[in-house]
């Protein structure tokens, strides 16, 4: 995986330049926020009113975006994301939920890579701009 390092991370707290620009303490401007990630997570199911399916991040993935949240985020803790599992693209809002984050997949997504739940999947993310 790809991050910023902690240092790094704890300054990006202390000054946001415009919507998502971001300046270190120090002085450097390192521009805007991106993060790349990519994990494999097991596809779970959750059974309410509305059926829905997710990959859970692991805790590494999650911290790292934890690390950017206030500057990514659009509310509510979600966070826009453009993602891909096999050969299909796709974007959705990372969910927080009990201290990492859950990826929401799609219909659109599960159906053309035949998804279920159970199936084992590697992720790839980009955070941010």
């Amino acid at each position: 995986m790809d991050w910023l390092d902690r240092e790094d991370a704890e300054e990006l707290e202390a000054e946001v330049v415009g919507e998502r620009r971001v300046s270190l303490g120090d002085g450097r401007d390192i521009g805007d926020v991106s993060l790349d990630l990519v994990f494999s997570g097991e596809v779970v199911q959750w059974r309410g009113p509305a059926p829905y399916y997710f990959v859970r991040m692991p805790e590494e993935a999650s911290s790292a975006v934890r690390a950017i949240a206030s500057i990514v985020s659009y509310g509510w803790g979600c966070i826009s994301v453009q993602g891909r599992i096999g050969e299909t693209e796709f974007t959705t809002a990372l969910i927080p939920k009990n201290g990492v984050y859950l990826v929401p997949l799609k219909d659109a997504v599960r159906r053309p890579t035949e998804i279920s739940e159970g199936d084992e999947v590697e992720v790839h993310l980009t955070v941010g701009t």
